[in-house]
């Protein structure tokens, strides 16, 4: 028997509709981990915890599968006009179908989250985040989709190394998901909770859905109303401090001119990346490179860390997650590069402009270098930023022409011979 907010209910051990095992549960997942179980808590009611943690969410049961709110994802589509499946603006109906092939039978946990901070921050924030809004905090916004979101209950559990624990029960849940309820997911669509769109160490999942969340520019900041649960308000200690009052936030109301332009203007556009066709090709390189090679490769040495004990005491696997953490970065910042590159091509002796190779004369010495954009900016292989010193004196000059070039220690004079 356990409580859910009070009332005494039996535990359920519920069997795969599409095979023999038993589904594992919100707690089963956590104790089988070897974390302490907290819970469980009516949606709406937050963990009182603010130690760092990780939450998961469930149905009483499981279902074949998931109930949409119709109602509740046309309000999400006017809310974000924006939002494409396959570059085309969906229907309610056909963004609901999307959605529903990801839904697992048999599977009662929905969502698993994490926080550094305090689990009973982070969990209100998912609950004041209306669906399509990107702030307080987006996780798990399919969530609010479900035709019942009031029946979902919240287990919770601190720890020190949250993501590490992320990883490994969305691991262990997707280990445990039979053949025959993986065989109804799209195809090479990796096995999740219904909710988690992604995982620490794992494949994104491929929607076909775009720009499902209002720029945070645009999104208003809601507070949470919800009350805390009997279950939770039980485990506070007596001597755990009330929260601390935060200023009001000061916010410009949206009939101001300058919110009405920027409303109108839509969110800003990134900045353009100038490259040379050279520059561009290599990063496409590195890129396929990283995500072909080097992320299994890393993915690879990250499982077969984890197998090794304890997460916490564990360095070969904090060394893995490390390196992971870096290449994540670097492809991230490749995919925005090569998203807003601007090929730059210069023309053959007129003015020094990006893209130009300049062969130039300095203290009787004939040199060669390129001007490119900051991205490429690689000084030992005769690559120099349009922004450095060097690159601001030789922009705009033609063959012939002189340049002195001061520096904090010394000024440089140069002769351009030839621009092409």
């Amino acid at each position: 028997m356990v409580l859910v907010d009070g009332a005494r209910e039996p535990r359920r051990r519920m069997c795969h509709p599409l095979g023999m095992s038993p589904a594992p549960s919100a707690a089963d997942l956590l104790r089988s981990n070897g974390l302490e179980v907290d819970g469980p808590a009516r949606w709406g009611s937050k963990p009182t915890s603010r130690a760092p943690g990780i939450f998961l969410i469930e149905t009483p049961r499981p279902a074949d599968s998931a109930s949409l709110d119709i109602d509740e994802i046309r309000r999400w589509l006017e809310r974000v006009p924006d939002l494409r499946m396959d570059g085309e603006r969906p229907t309610q109906t056909t963004l609901a179908e999307r959605m529903r092939q990801f839904w697992l039978p048999g599977q009662s946990v929905l969502y698993v989250g994490r926080t550094a901070k305090s689990l009973s921050a982070r969990v209100a924030s998912l609950y004041a985040t209306e669906l399509g809004h990107a702030r307080p905090h987006p996780g798990g916004h399919w969530l609010k989709a479900m035709r019942e979101v009031s029946k979902l209950r919240l287990w919770w559990s601190e720890t020190d190394a949250p993501e590490e624990y992320e990883d490994v029960i969305i691991n262990a849940f997707a280990e445990a998901v039979p053949e025959a309820a993986r065989e109804r997911l799209p195809d090479g669509a990796p096995v999740l909770p219904w909710a988690n769109l992604g995982s620490p160490t794992g494949p994104a999942r491929q929607t076909g859905l775009t720009d499902t969340l209002l720029s945070v520019e645009a999104t208003p900041v809601r507070k949470s109303n919800v009350k805390r649960s009997d279950s939770s308000a039980r485990k506070r200690s007596p001597s755990a401090r009330p929260p601390a009052k935060r200023a009001p936030r000061r916010t410009a109301t949206a009939t101001a001119p300058g919110n009405a332009a920027a409303a109108a203007a839509g969110p800003p556009k990134e900045a353009p990346t100038h490259v040379t066709s050279e520059g561009l090709a290599a990063m496409q390189a590195e890129l396929q490179h990283l995500t072909t090679v080097e992320r299994p490769e890393v993915v690879a040495r990250v499982a077969s860390a984890r197998e090794l004990g304890d997460l916490r005491e564990n360095a070969e696997y904090h060394a893995a997650r490390n390196e992971q953490s870096f290449l994540e970065g670097r492809v991230l910042q490749l995919e925005q590069r090569i998203r807003t590159a601007v090929v730059i091509e210069a023309e053959a002796g007129g003015a020094i402009s990006m893209g130009s190779t300049v062969v130039y004369e300095i203290d009787g010495t004939r040199e060669e270098l390129t001007i490119v954009g900051s991205t490429e900016s690689d000084p030992t292989a005769g690559k120099i930023s349009a922004a450095s010193p060097v690159g601001k004196a030789l922009i705009g000059r033609r063959e012939g022409d002189e340049v002195v070039v001061a520096t904090p220690a010394a000024e440089f004079r140069y002769r351009v011979l030839e621009v092409r």
